[in-house]
This record gives structure tokens, C-alpha cells and sequence, in this order.
């Protein structure tokens, strides 16, 4: 599988990796011996970088990653982890938690060091504290030894740019801003690229949006968007092609981003995806599916602190 440059970090990361999200049951409930199955069937087709959080399963998803690691060679793959956020209205970005998350998620996953350590959707708190105060943290566990690289992940496309601004970070995360339906994500890569930040995209499929599974209660879609989606995948269907291939592929071919993190508790769905990706992207379908969303293109939702987002358009 295509490796790329992960920023300065000197990391190169598979086009496709491994998120451990669904590990946790944050989608669904799983059977174990399958989720556990899954991780190795990630990194036996060469995906070689994992994503997981303490937040994922509050700790499920890291101590199953540690039933399956441990029989790894450790040069084989990277890790990266993200703390901060512990429940859904749960955070805790103090220095203090700081030390304990990196000890405890280390703990979870028998490893000796994270690769990389992200700060977990900081757009539901004060984002000059976390610059001034859990960053500064975070590097001191990286002097250390127990982590490698750090930065931030989250959803407003406003708070990367902040970060970028201020702070010294070595990789950031961005989720569902590099799709079918929305690629704000591209107004980061010159600013990644200038101060040499390794950029990483998640969830190719927009939480199920870009898929023909039904949506999940929480998501925020509006009707509109909804309707589109569901027109555009009904459009590929009738050309005889799952519409979440179209969207893994699509955010799989920029290589501005290094990697595209997506994640099941499914390994069939998971050799799904690494065969998708050996296929070539049909860009006359592109064109008529981007066409069909045109009018919901870059709509997003508020996220956290209104004041850490954009005003979105009404869609």
C-alpha cells in the first residue's frame, strides 16, 4: 500500500490505516473475537498506523488493542492515541491529566511509547488553555520519551488554524472535512506544509452519510443534506457501485493528506475497503455525484464552543 511523508516527522504513513473507534462499540455493539480479529486483518493487508483515543469505549478500544499488539513487532506499525476528552461531556485537558492519560492508555496497550498523542476534540473547551497549558504538557511527556508527536484533533476547521497560528505542533487530525461532501480541509494543507505539520483525514464516509447505512441518531445532517446524500448514492447504485467506495477512494487519491484514518469492528468490511482501494477511481462518476451535492458542498455543523467554529452556511 502507497506510503506517504507524514509532515517532518519523518514517518511514512500507509494511504489507508486503522481507526479503533469502533473497538469501543462507539457505533454498535461488537463481538470481540471479530473487533479483535479486525486489528490483525488491518495490519496483515499493510495498513501500518492505528488510531484510537481513551475516549473510544471510555478505555475498550485501547485494552482490546493491547489483547492484539503485544504479539506484533513493534517496528511494524504506529500508534497514536488521544486524550483529553474521557466521556461525552467529560474533559479534562490539565497538565496533570496529561501525565496520568499518556501512563494509563501506555498501560492499556502494553506499549513503552506512543507515536503520536493528539489532544482530543478541543473545540468543547478554551483553546487559548489548552495552547498555553495541556500543549506544553503534552511536549514535556514527548522530552520524556513516552511519546514521539504530538498535536490537537477536532472538527471545526477554525481551532487548526488557531493552533497552527500560535502553537508548535507536529500532526493534527481533521474528521469529516475531506469528502464527497465537504473538502475544507484543503484551506489547511499550505498552512500544514509551511511549518512542516504532518495532516491526517478521518472518516472518508461522513459517519455513515456517504454510505447506504442508515445514519446514526446523533448525526446532525440536515433534511437537505440527508435527501442529497441518499440521491447521490441511489446515482452510484444505479451504476452499479457502492457509493462509499467512491468515497474512500476519493479521499484516499489527495496525497496532501498523509492518511486516511476509517475504522469497523468488521473484518470483511475492513478487506472491503484495502480492495476498494486498489481500484481505480471513476472520475466520471466523481463528477456526477459532486454535481448532485453541489448544493450541500461544505456544509457543516457546530461542533463544541460556538465561538470555536465558523457560522455555517443554512443548508
Amino acid at each position: 500500500m502507497e506510503k506517504r511523508p507524514l509532515g517532518n516527522t519523518g514517518m511514512e504513513l500507509t494511504k489507508l490505516s486503522f481507526g479503533a473507534s469502533s473497538l469501543g462499540q462507539e457505533f454498535r455493539s461488537v463481538d470481540l473475537n471479530e473487533a479483535l480479529k479486525s486489528v490483525r486483518v488491518a495490519l496483515d493487508s499493510g495498513m501500518n498506523f492505528i488510531d484510537t483515543a481513551a475516549y473510544y469505549g471510555r478505555g475498550m478500544s485501547e485494552v482490546l488493542l493491547g489483547q492484539v499488539l503485544p504479539d506484533v513487532p513493534r517496528d511494524q506499525y504506529y500508534l497514536g492515541t488521544k486524550l483529553g476528552r474521557f466521556a461525552p461531556k467529560h474533559f479534562d485537558f490539565s497538565p496533570r491529566r496529561v501525565e496520568e492519560s499518556i501512563d494509563i492508555s501506555l498501560e492499556r496497550m502494553k506499549l513503552d511509547y506512543l507515536d503520536i498523542a493528539l489532544l482530543h476534540d478541543i473545540e468543547f473547551v478554551d483553546v487559548d488553555r489548552v495552547i498555553e497549558e495541556t500543549l506544553p504538557a503534552l511536549r514535556k511527556e514527548k522530552e520524556k520519551g513516552k511519546v514521539r508527536f504530538i498535536g490537537v484533533s477536532g472538527y471545526p476547521m477554525k481551532i487548526f488554524k488557531e493552533v497552527l497560528a500560535k502553537a508548535d505542533i507536529d500532526v493534527l487530525l481533521t474528521y469529516n472535512h475531506y469528502t464527497l461532501q465537504n473538502d475544507m480541509a484543503t484551506e489547511l494543507v499550505p498552512l500544514c506544509k509551511e511549518k512542516g505539520v504532518g495532516l491526517m483525514n478521518g472518516a472518508p464516509f461522513a459517519a455513515r452519510l456517504l454510505t447506504n447505512a442508515p445514519l446514526p441518531e446523533w448525526h446532525k445532517a440536515t433534511p437537505q443534506v440527508r435527501e442529497l446524500a441518499k440521491k447521490a448514492a441511489e446515482h452510484c447504485a444505479g451504476k452499479g457501485v457502492d457509493i462509499a467506495q467512491l468515497a474512500l477512494q476519493f479521499t484516499i487519491a489527495n496525497p496532501d493528506f498523509a492518511t486516511c484514518v476509517t475504522g469497523s469492528a468488521n473484518p470483511q468490511r475492513i478487506q472491503q475497503w484495502v480492495e476498494w482501494a486498489a481500484l481505480p477511481l471513476d472520475e466520471q462518476l466523481l463528477s456526477e455525484v459532486q454535481a448532485i451535492l453541489q448544493p450541500v458542498h461544505n456544509w457543516f455543523h457546530i461542533e463544541g464552543r460556538p465561538e470555536n467554529n465558523d457560522t455555517p452556511a443554512k443548508v
